[in-house]
């Protein structure tokens, strides 16, 4: 499937635009993420985008959230590693993400929230003058953004292989070169 019968069904699915700009910023970061580790930055980038799929059907059960989204993607004949990769973005799936997709996903959703957190903030409100160092800076901030999951975020290292300076530099970079799409 490609980039814009994805959108297409994403939007079928999702009417909130708030969820499908942090949908779209979710692609960038993992399309950017792919280039960085040499992978299918189509594949990848499609994953980010569809990975909240189910949102709207199960933000009343999060228990659902994820399980839904991976088997409706099976159906529309998208491959097992995207499917998973949305399973186990979830924690409350109990699903370890195994693959580097999945891994870059787990990590990246929140970090795309705490970004737009820290840009909205800013006085000019335009993610152009946001710098890694003001991300850093709140990252330590746990009453800041307090559903941006620090630990999830915090496991770029450990999945990834990336400092999470790196990590941040790397996704915010990629949400900078959307940030008309993102209204910021």
């Amino acid at each position: 499937m490609n980039r814009d019968t994805s959108l297409e069904l994403l939007k079928e699915n999702i009417k909130n635009q708030n969820l499908i700009k942090h949908s779209l910023a979710v692609e960038a970061a993992m399309r950017a993420l792919a280039r960085y580790f040499g992978e299918d930055e189509a594949e990848w980038a499609i994953c980010g985008l569809l990975h909240d799929i189910d949102y709207e059907k199960t933000k009343e059960d999060p228990q659902l959230h994820a399980k839904i989204g991976s088997e409706m993607l099976k159906e529309k004949g998208f491959g097992e590693e995207i499917s998973q990769a949305v399973l186990s973005h979830n924690e409350a799936q109990g699903v370890e993400p195994k693959s580097l997709m999945a891994k870059a996903l787990y990590c990246v959703d929140s970090l795309t929230g705490l970004i737009v957190a820290s840009t909205l903030v800013l006085p000019s409100k335009k993610i152009s003058e946001l710098e890694p160092e003001n991300i850093l800076k709140r990252f330590k901030e746990k009453a800041f953004a307090r559903s941006a999951n620090r630990e999830t975020i915090k496991q770029c290292d450990n999945y990834l292989g990336l400092s999470l300076e790196k990590f941040i530099k790397i996704v915010l970079s990629a949400m900078q070169e959307i940030a008309d799409p993102l209204g910021l």
